[in-house]
């Protein structure tokens, strides 16, 4: 088990991250999320032992992860870290750089590692290129597969798919994620996409300034946000008035809505005037107004006309689940 307990760190005058405190299982997938500057790439550089940290200890099992201050090269045997650079050797092949990261003793296997490492990020057409002839994304893939060849116990990545085109990143994420989950690999992974986390993380921590304000199920704390933050990191959401949602309610709360979660009425609910109408593929996410001025993002099935009038519904069972978490509002 990964054990990261941090009472502050911060450069100079700037406190960075304040009382984290979160273990992980052995094999568990954890998500970090929150906006830019949150703290997301800081913890785990501290987590590898790029950043001496005075505050604070990391431990996985007993073993104590050392900072810079202890280990002339950072990092610790069981632990791997693929950073947003890259770090790659530019004058030699794909397949170089890969083998430079497999054991001494095992030479007589490299070759085979080396292929189904290729294979994993779709890279064994490039085996012999060098790796200043490739794209950005494809460097991208060859750091991870770098980080993967001597199968770590402990993977952190900080935002993996930033580089690979679409058309790649889909295939690339589901088989990586999926080969470390059958290997037993422990993974922290830091992104702003929740491609990257809804399907595949077990757990997600929200890091807002420096602070962990969720640690939940992913799937929870998706169906649960406690706040508009949190569920603004999933995609887009609104927050509605109950008064606007049900006319009759007293309750004086704001409940968070996602754009698929309203529902089409004939005549009576959620008075809104479409401004905009935004072709996603398999619907439509439409821009309104409500009565009070309030901008209201919902689906639909169909373009919706710039001026219509349209009624929405929000279930109860939605609207009882989101009132039961005691959410904060954005006002």
């Amino acid at each position: 088990m990964l054990k990261v307990h941090i009472d502050s760190f911060g450069y100079q005058d700037r406190t960075i991250l304040k009382d984290i405190l979160f273990e992980v299982a052995s094999g568990e997938h954890v998500a970090l999320m929150g906006e830019s500057g949150s703290g997301k790439s800081t913890l785990l550089k501290i987590i590898y032992g790029l950043l001496h940290v005075e505050e604070g200890s990391i431990f996985w099992g007993d073993i104590e992860a050392l900072g810079p201050n202890f280990n002339l090269v950072p990092g610790e045997p069981y632990m791997k870290y693929l950073a947003q650079d890259f770090d790659l050797m530019p004058f030699i092949s794909v397949e170089e750089n890969i083998g430079q990261f497999l054991s001494v003793f095992e030479r007589e296997t490299h070759q085979e590692r080396i292929n189904e490492l290729l294979d994993l990020i779709e890279m064994k057409p490039y085996a012999k290129t060098k790796v200043k002839h490739l794209s950005g994304g494809q460097q991208q893939r060859v750091a991870l597969a770098r980080v993967l060849a001597q199968e770590p116990e402990i993977l952190l990545l900080d935002e993996p798919f930033g580089h690979i085109d679409n058309f790649k990143r889909n295939t690339l994420r589901r088989n990586l994620f999926l080969y470390l989950k059958k290997q037993g690999i422990t993974v922290l992974t830091a992104s702003h996409d929740p491609s990257d986390v809804l399907p595949f993380a077990e757990r997600t921590l929200i890091l807002e300034k420096g602070l962990i304000i969720a640690n939940e199920n992913t799937r929870e704390l998706y169906k649960k946000p406690p706040n508009y933050y949190t569920a603004s990191l999933f995609g887009q959401v609104n927050e509605v008035s109950m008064k606007l949602l049900k006319s009759y309610s007293q309750i004086d709360r704001s409940v968070l809505v996602y754009p698929h979660e309203f529902k089409f009425s004939d005549s009576s609910g959620l008075q809104v005037e479409v401004i905009n109408s935004f072709f996603q593929g398999n619907h439509y996410l439409n821009e309104g107004t409500a009565e009070d001025g309030t901008i209201i993002f919902f689906n639909s099935e169909k373009k919706q006309d710039a001026g219509a009038t349209i009624f929405l519904n929000v279930s109860l069972s939605t609207i009882n689940r989101r009132l039961q978490i005691g959410q904060k509002t954005n006002t």
